[in-house]
């Protein structure tokens, strides 16, 4: 059952620094006498989102003073490509420009307002290129390719699941249920937009700060794409202003070594402001889904089919990754034992797609969750009751037909909503509804892959020093973006090394003095990094706890404990303080290192085709998320009222940075539900700013409840899972579960539309409300 106390909360070790604002982010950093670059993108002022560059004039620029180079397409050694699986997204493109964000020039300036003026005088001519901006059109005969001389044309990927025969199963179902389901593009609007610093040292090396998410990978990015030896490129990240996936990928890192390149070793900044932050940064992939459930007459699944259509935008980045995690999860956390789920990843002249929290989980839960809701009316059961029916247990298979041995607890997840006060008064607290507003309540049951899955190993290596003054540091080798496992390593570590809290400090990521332990991402930094951290610490343990016997005289290490600030001898009460014995000893004998690597599931019932990697997972978080709203009648405006978040995240390493992981994605989650409508015009992007692409204030949303499963997931650091992905992938299908319950009759066919398809706008919900009898006075 979910525990109901909150204990005290440990403070976060970046707490102080971030409250005081002493703690230096990336955009923070602007060395002095530094340089200023800028990316030139002319698609967006010509309107143009294809076309072909015929010229760049840069004589007006040059004539700016202060703007010192303007470099070209021409002026990048190497391949002048990059991309995490597929090489295919130009430094700076020199002969077709594929989304209206392409880059076709860099400027260096003196100066910011240099810079600006400099970009401003830029000319380029453009011819237009006819484009395709929708998936189904790019799949067409004809259709005009967005990347030419490619053998597959449009179609970037296209992978099959099947587990039994979910077609000959759906044909003989007792009940059939069919919908197509609309996921749209969402923007990520971090607050710290990206950003970084970068410097040619004299030894030809480049040292280089950025906002990443993977500093060890970016060396690579960089390197393949501008011809480099990555091992000459050293990269901090220090702590980011957000991320969420977005700064998963190369975004300035490619153009800010290139201008490094060209600076005579003077250091170079480039920070985009929020227009070209939105413009040119990568979004969450817009994803058609077309399904198919069938069931018994008691609510037993039985078998379900899906296609999937996603559109990637204009270049690869990650997106059958995140295609190929939509189709594992897209079945949610439920017994299904006939399973066909095709998808297909397509490339358009829209907005690059890429890397978000949820990772195309947030995609796939509306559609199946929204199924069971129209599943439950049909047959006029309970929709909790039929989430507990047929919610996946330990030992069951899931969807891709992996054997579930980790720790599952989605049922406790559920009973938690079903005695919860909110789902037990939800009829009474619906009738007692004001004139002109409806009342609903909803619930969604969810989950998340933990980890990169099979075939691409998730490792972490961690290191852990002894300092001559006799605290310890871990050297962190995954970026901190805000959701706090810095914090969670100093804890684990001072736990595991019997210390003060404030005994134990962190050096950020640097690839110069920490090991590669992948990316921040995927819900495995905690789990991953900080199963290496607990191998170091104990290692640690261990020979400080040997050195000490030498010194204290000790015939045997038994009666040996290392206590805060230094190692006693029990039997003898002799003690030696930690900083003495740190001078006993030489520094490498004062490190330690430990490694872990996730594991993957070994066999699979299920048939799968067309991965590349990442498929299938092991380990999952679990959740179950309720929503009560009220809706004006006479504005369309949806008002969340109250939310309630009920997580399977293992054991509680501190509830403090748990429950923020729990709120931060039901408030990301609320947005993408509710307010994020953003809009393409034949690939110009028409919500340019954070006027017109509106994201939820503390205003817009509740005070969210988080209640924690008391499990326990064996193989993590403290019997903890990663929380950070699941809790996104909650609001919108308790949103639409909320909104059905609004209607109170069985929704018709034009409200089913409405409802399988986000954001659900103001306008949407009257057009929703219309398709039914008013409520008025």
């Amino acid at each position: 059952m979910p525990t109901p106390l909150k204990p005290a909360p440990a403070p976060r070790a970046d707490a102080l620094m971030k409250a005081t604002g002493a703690e230096r982010y990336a955009f923070d950093h602007a060395p002095q006498g530094c340089l200023h670059a800028g990316a030139y993108r002319p698609g967006a002022a010509a309107g143009v989102a294809c076309g072909r560059l015929l010229r760049v004039d840069a004589t007006a620029a040059l004539a700016v003073p202060g703007v010192l180079r303007v470099l070209t397409a021409a002026d990048v050694p190497g391949p002048n490509l990059h991309g995490i699986i597929h090489k295919d997204q130009p430094v700076l493109c020199g002969d077709v420009l594929r989304h209206a964000g392409d880059p076709v020039a860099l400027v260096l300036a003196e100066t910011p307002e240099a810079l600006r003026d400099g970009l401003a005088a830029l000319r380029a001519d453009i011819e237009p290129l006819p484009g395709v901006f929708d998936p189904e059109a790019a799949l067409k005969r004809g259709a005009p390719l967005v990347h030419q001389g490619r053998k597959g044309g449009n179609l970037l990927m296209r992978a099959r699941i099947e587990k039994g025969d979910a077609r000959a199963v759906l044909k003989n179902a007792p009940v059939v249920l069919r919908g197509e389901f609309f996921t749209p593009v969402q923007e990520h609007a971090f607050l710290e937009t990206q950003c970084g610093v970068a410097q040619l040292l004299p030894s030809g090396g480049l040292d280089m700060t950025l906002s990443t998410q993977s500093p060890f990978r970016d060396r690579f990015e960089i390197a393949g794409a501008l011809g480099l030896d990555p091992f000459t490129i050293r990269i901090r990240a220090p702590h980011l202003g957000g991320g969420f996936g977005g700064k998963d990928g190369a975004t300035v890192q490619c153009l800010l070594a290139l201008a490094a390149l060209n600076a005579q070793g003077r250091p170079v900044r480039m920070a985009w402001d929020r227009e070209e932050s939105i413009l040119a940064g990568f979004k969450r992939h817009a994803v058609r889904l077309r399904c198919t459930l069938g069931a018994q007459a008691d609510g037993t699944l039985t078998a379900f089919s899906c296609d999937m259509l996603y559109d990637t935008g204009a270049y690869a980045h990650l997106g059958g990754e995140v295609m190929e995690l939509s189709m594992e999860h897209a079945c949610g956390p439920y017994r299904v034992p006939h399973v066909r789920v095709e998808g297909r990843c397509v490339y358009t002249n829209n907005p690059i797609a890429g890397a978000f929290r949820g990772f195309g989980v947030a995609q796939a839960s509306p559609a199946f969750e929204g199924l069971m809701d129209e599943l439950a009316a049909r047959l006029g059961l309970d929709p909790l009751e039929l989430r507990r029916k047929n919610a996946l247990v330990r030992g069951d298979e899931n969807c891709s037909g992996v054997r579930l041995a980790g720790s599952t607890d989605l049922a406790a997840c559920l009973e938690a909503v079903a005695a919860h006060p909110l789902w037990t008064g939800r009829e009474a607290w619906r009738n007692a509804a004001p004139s002109f507003t409806r009342r609903g309540v909803g619930l969604a049951a969810v989950f998340n892959g933990m980890g990169y899955g099979r075939g691409l190993p998730d490792m972490g290596i961690a290191k852990v020093e002894l300092t001559p003054e006799g605290g310890f540091l871990v050297y962190a080798s995954v970026a901190d973006m805000g959701q706090g496992n810095i914090s969670a390593f100093a804890l684990l570590a001072a736990q595991e090394l019997n210390q003060e809290p404030g005994a134990v400090g962190l050096v950020l990521p640097d690839t110069e003095r920490c090991h590669p332990s992948g990316s921040s991402s995927a819900g495995r930094t905690t789990y991953t990094f900080g199963n290496a951290l607990l191998r170091a610490c104990a290692a640690l343990k261990a020979k400080l706890l040997s050195r000490a016997a030498m010194a204290l005289l000790c015939d045997s290490l038994d009666g040996l404990e290392l206590l805060p600030g230094r190692v006693a001898h029990r039997p003898t009460g002799k003690a030696m303080p930690l900083a003495v014995l740190a001078r006993f000893l030489p520094r490498d004998d004062r490190i330690s290192l430990g490694e872990f690597l996730m594991p993957v599931a070994a066999a699979v019932s299920g048939r799968a085709q067309g991965f590349m990697i990442g498929f299938p997972h092991l380990l999952f978080a679990y959740a179950a998320h309720l929503a009560r709203i009220e809706v004006d009648e006479l504005t369309g405006r949806v008002r969340v009222c109250d939310y309630v978040c009920v997580t399977d995240g293992g054991r509680v390493l501190t509830r403090q940075g748990f429950d923020q992981q729990a709120h931060g994605g039901a408030a990301q989650g609320l947005g993408f539900a509710l307010f994020e409508d953003f809009r393409l015009d034949v690939g110009r992007i028409q919500s340019r700013d954070l006027s017109t692409y509106l994201i939820p204030t503390a205003l817009d949303l509740p005070d969210v409840e988080s209640l924690a499963v008391d499990g326990c997931e064996e193989s993590g650091p403290r019997g903890l899972k990663g929380v950070g992905e699941v809790g996104m992938n909650g609001p919108a299908p308790a949103i639409a579960a909320a909104l059905r319950h609004c209607l109170g009759a069985p929704p018709k066919a034009a409200a089913l539309r409405l409802l399988r398809r986000l954001p659900f706008t103001p306008e949407r919900v009257l057009a929703l409300l219309a398709t039914g009898k008013r409520r008025g006075a």
